[in-house]
């Protein structure tokens, strides 16, 4: 990415002592706002980060926002760190996904604006359909309970399987009530299912990971997430009681704006949907 630093863990634990010594340990809340400086935004390289650097290099200085973008490869990070302070806000996820991080890791992340949604598809190297699919392929899944879930719904919407009634946002595998294709499910790390594909006669991949790895969700995928009522959409997020900083509420009204509506369209060609 253009002009867009890595950050790694070193670095991040370095920011959570500094910012631990400055705020006398926990007790941010004692300290005044401080909303001086370039806004820190967290985001996954493909697209978010994309998207956050159309805005930088595009609408933020028109707007008088001073933008910094940092990428991270992981779901889990771009959460703590902004719990933490080290970021100002973070972009890559979805309601879901941030519910069950939330209170599982008891931090206080909230949403500012949804901008786009990922559908999540299943992909092949071995089929070009799931009537191909023969009796007893393995289909890698993502990992974390919240896709894994999202995963499992998607081949239930299809007719690979049928889960249990009532599974809902944290279903498993052993949700499923009917598998007439005999399916076996290999659990990996979400980031990792486009590398398993050798490897596995299928694989239920998040539309960025897809996206960085050379996918085209709308081209390549045997089966796609529908955009219509999908809870999924991801958006701008930050830790509770920022949602008052005024350079959060700018760069929300720029990702919200018809320039990044038309990026989104002409970049992504149905792959990535605006959700605004």
């Amino acid at each position: 990415m253009r002009n867009t630093a890595k950050l790694t863990t070193a670095v991040l634990a370095a920011g959570a002592l500094t910012f631990g010594l400055t705020a006398c340990g926990s007790e941010k809340a004692s300290s005044a706002a401080d909303y001086s400086g370039p806004l820190v935004v967290a985001a996954s390289p493909t697209p978010h980060a994309e998207i956050l650097n159309f805005v930088k290099e595009n609408l933020a200085k028109k707007a008088g926002l001073d933008l910094e973008v940092k990428e991270f490869t992981d779901y889990i990070t771009p959460n703590t760190a902004t719990e933490d302070g080290s970021v100002g806000a973070n972009y890559f996820q979805n309601q879901p996904y941030l519910d069950d991080f939330n209170k599982k890791r008891g931090t206080h992340i909230v949403p500012v604006v949804t901008v786009h949604l990922e559908p999540l598809g299943l992909y092949s190297h071995k089929v070009k359909s799931t009537d191909a699919l023969k009796s007893g392929a393995t289909v890698a899944v993502p990992n974390d309970s919240v896709n894994e879930a999202r995963a499992l719904k998607l081949l239930a919407t299809n007719g690979l399987i049928t889960l249990k009634d009532g599974a809902g946002t944290e279903a498993t595998p052993q949700d499923i009530a009917k598998n007439p294709k005999n399916l076996k499910f290999k659990e990996v790390e979400a980031a990792q299912t486009p590398r398993s594909l050798d490897d596995v006669d299928a694989a239920v991949v998040n539309g960025n990971y897809a996206i960085s790895s050379g996918l085209k969700p709308a081209k390549d995928a045997l089966v796609l997430e529908s955009a219509k009522n999908n809870p999924y959409g991801n958006f701008l997020a930050v830790e509770k009681g920022n949602e008052k900083d005024p350079r959060v509420k700018k760069l929300a009204k720029l990702l919200t704006s018809p320039e990044v509506k038309k990026f989104i369209e002409d970049k992504y060609q149905g792959s990535v949907i605006p959700s605004f």
